[in-house]
This record gives C-alpha cells, structure tokens and sequence, in this order.
C-alpha cells in the first residue's frame, strides 16, 4: 500500500500503514518541519488497530488532517 502525503506550510505528514503481529494493521503519521537545518521528523500512532490496511489507512489520513489542521504556522 503506498503511502499518502498532506502539506501545509512548512509541516509535512506522511500517512504510512503497518501490520502488528497479531495480523491485525495500524495507521502512522510522521510529521516532519520542513525548514529546520536538521529535519525533526514525529511520529503519531491511531489509536485503535485495524482489521483491514485500507481501514488503517483512513484512520492514518484522519489523524493527519486533524495534526495538520492544529498547527498554527
């Protein structure tokens, strides 16, 4: 599954889907500062795991609109 990328500003949140040992998946957000000299990149977990990557996916690009739409630039 490919991962999805939002931008605003100087933030980037890379949406990318992982599967746990238990089968079932996880959606990650990194969230990178695109201006600093040294790129400081953070990673944010959903919550709940899913049963299917497309579901953990959506939950993935859910969090990042919500990080991104926090943001004060």
């Amino acid at each position: 599954m490919d991962d999805v990328t939002y931008t605003k500003g100087i933030y980037t949140a890379t949406v990318t889907v992982r599967q746990l040992a238990n089968g079932r998946f996880q959606g990650v957000v990194s969230l990178a500062r695109d201006d600093a000299t040294e790129r400081e990149t953070t990673a944010y977990e959903v919550e709940a795991p899913n049963t299917t990557a497309t579901e953990a996916l959506e939950e993935g690009k859910a969090l990042a609109h919500r990080i991104l739409g926090e943001l004060e630039l």
